[in-house]
């Protein structure tokens, strides 16, 4: 579906020190700086996946989703998306895709919202029946109905990641980039947007390319992850392979009747412990929890036990410090 190969893109940036004289010297010898923003990016990803793609600020992710949406040309490499160079092919391109970026609006600020999805139906080309039918499925999904005749600027920022999500989706598109689609949104809108992303997944087949500084996003639809920083390609694989990796730590929270004295037990780690409660760490890799329980038991009466597991979160910072970023 998407075929990145040694994808390089840099920018020119002006660069001046301080103060006035330096601002009259630069209005006759302008200093530029180099920014590689991308250095040979190399990636493939299947019809039907979630990917999340993340990184740093400034590692690159908006630059490359830039690039497969066809909005920036790149200096090296090639991509193809559907058999289609994006920035070559993109009348024809556009048609199968849709970007929504978190910060940036597809939407017109002063019309009522419905007015603006009118105007996206001309824009693509949408038969009127196809039109029709994918309103009606986004509207109901995305509960849009009572918003539809309200301008964008009256819409609490929720609501209008809502309408920009329908409105990526109008045309039907096969693969949908994401840029930061929870971007501020509150507890409630963050899980009606993943509801969605993972239903119009699972139904429609749709290719999600999700880029979000949200762990918490990624866990919930993601089974592959990308990591970019500083313009290359540092980690291609699952989630479950990166709790392989950095996160066989346990955390284990255990309430009991009273006891007078810290508990000791083979194979983990007391981080805390109370009269009444202990939280003990202990390395899934060597060591099962069934046996620590085991022997918690044979000590005291146990009341409740918990086992968390290390937030992805953390994982990801094992990650960038691994390759100093």
């Amino acid at each position: 579906m998407i075929e990145l190969q040694g994808i390089s893109k840099s920018f020119k940036v002006a660069k001046r020190s301080s103060g006035i004289g330096q601002a009259f010297k630069a209005l006759f010898a302008r200093e530029h700086t180099t920014v590689h923003a991308l250095q040979e990016i190399s990636f493939s990803i299947g019809e039907g996946e979630i990917v999340g793609y993340i990184g740093p600020n400034g590692a690159g992710k908006s630059t490359s989703i830039k690039v497969m949406s066809g909005i920036l040309v790149p200096d090296e490499g090639s991509c193809s998306v559907m058999g289609y160079t994006p920035w070559k092919d993109r009348t024809a391109y556009v048609k199968n895709i849709g970007v929504v970026f978190g910060q940036r609006s597809q939407l017109w600020w002063d019309v009522p919202v419905l007015d603006s999805f009118e105007l996206l139906k001309d824009i693509y080309r949408i038969p009127d029946a196809e039109y029709r039918g994918n309103l009606s499925m986004l509207t109901e999904t995305l509960d849009l109905e009572p918003i539809l005749k309200v301008p964008v600027r009256q819409l609490s920022l929720g609501q209008r990641m809502r309408c920009e999500i329908a409105a990526s989706l109008l045309h039907g598109p096969r693969i949908l980039f994401l840029d930061e689609p929870t971007i501020g949104l509150d507890a409630v809108s963050k899980l009606a947007v993943r509801r969605f992303i993972r239903t119009l997944n699972e139904e429609k087949g749709v290719t999600v390319i999700l880029t979000t500084h949200d762990m918490s996003d990624i866990e919930a639809l993601a089974e592959r992850i990308l990591m970019i920083g500083k313009g290359t390609l540092l980690y291609d694989g699952t989630i479950g392979e990166l709790r392989n990796r950095f996160g066989t730590e346990r955390k284990i929270t255990v309430d009991y009747e009273t006891c007078d004295r810290p508990l000791e037990i083979e194979g983990a780690k007391t981080l805390s412990w109370s009269p009444e409660r202990a939280v003990f760490s202990v390395d899934t890799g060597q060591y099962r929890i069934a046996d620590l329980i085991s022997r918690l038991s044979g000590q005291i009466e146990l009341l409740d036990v918990s086992v968390e597991a290390k937030p992805v979160e953390e994982m990801i910072v094992e990650l960038y410090r691994e390759h100093r970023i």
